[in-house]
């Protein structure tokens, strides 16, 4: 695990410690959804305690960063009202801080009000789906607090965003909207963005695989890179199974994404996640 302030200062190489750092190397961020109804892991982390074990693993396994959503992202998830987010996110969120105190935590969230709520209880990161799209306060909220920010892309909202989504073309598409969006940031003087690309919302499987093949195309826009793909339908819908025999696929397409330069991966399972972090590491500094 990277120590709290290793972390930032070395995925993002114009901050002031980079040149304390070294090389930057990969990082691990490991998912816990607190929804019961997220498309593989919803409900397991309900109780305080199946969260407090969980996040051992992780630490265990060599996690940098835990990512907490309290809102089903999934394809066709209902959404849910500010106080039942709030009411999901924030016990869990204070009590693993108090937990875990040298434990970096990062929140899912699309909600400026939930953002603050939980950046003033301890959240190191913001990860919004919208990428400051479903509310236009949550830029400058942003801005204000100058915390790292996950700015992601998606076509429609998560109801309706698999309905036939269309593109020209979806690299240039998903580039263009990460151009405008760092823009809009770059207007109130921030810019500890990272981008995602958004696998898997509002995108076809040939979507999914074209961006991920084109994903070190984005790398010209100056910012670090995030690949969320575990155990997605990307991958099981392509080999016939179910996201929970998805694991070996997903490591497959990480170290793609790794070697294709991105520097988070966002993953369910974090030990097989940092092995392909060490081994690609190990191919890329090896000459």
């Amino acid at each position: 695990m990277a120590g709290k302030g290793t972390f930032f200062s070395r995925i993002f190489p114009h901050s002031k410690d980079a040149k304390k750092a070294n090389k930057v190397n990969a990082f691990v961020m490991g998912i816990i959804n607190l929804t019961p109804d997220s498309f593989y892991d919803g409900g397991i982390h309900k109780s305080m305690d199946a969260c407090i074990s969980h996040v051992e693993k992780m630490l265990t396994e060599g996690v940098d960063i835990i990512d907490l959503g309290a809102v089903s992202t999934r394809p066709g998830a209902a959404d849910i009202d500010a106080a039942e987010e709030e009411r999901r996110l924030m016990p869990a969120l204070e009590m693993l801080l108090h937990r875990f105190p040298d434990a970096l935590f990062s929140v899912d969230t699309y909600r400026p009000l939930i953002a603050e709520r939980a950046i003033a209880a301890g959240a190191a990161m913001i990860n919004d789906v919208s990428g400051g799209t479903f509310d236009e306060r949550m830029i400058p909220l942003i801005a204000e607090k100058d915390v790292p920010y996950v700015l992601m892309h998606m076509k429609g909202q998560p109801k309706n965003m698999q309905q036939h989504p269309h593109y020209d073309d979806v690299v240039k598409e998903v580039y263009d909207f990460f151009e405008q969006q760092t823009g809009r940031f770059a207007a109130h003087g921030f810019d500890k963005i990272i981008l995602d690309p958004g696998f898997g919302f509002g995108k076809s499987l040939n979507h999914n695989y074209q961006l991920l093949n084109a994903m070190d195309c984005f790398l010209k826009l100056g910012y670090p890179l995030l690949a969320g793909m575990s155990r997605k339908s990307m991958l099981y819908k392509l080999l016939d199974n179910e996201a929970s025999d998805a694991l070996n696929a997903t490591t497959v397409v990480n170290t793609i994404a790794l070697i294709k330069g991105a520097s988070v991966l966002r993953v369910h399972d974090v030990r097989e996640a940092r092995e392909a972090v060490l081994i690609v590491d190990k191919l890329n500094n090896n000459g």
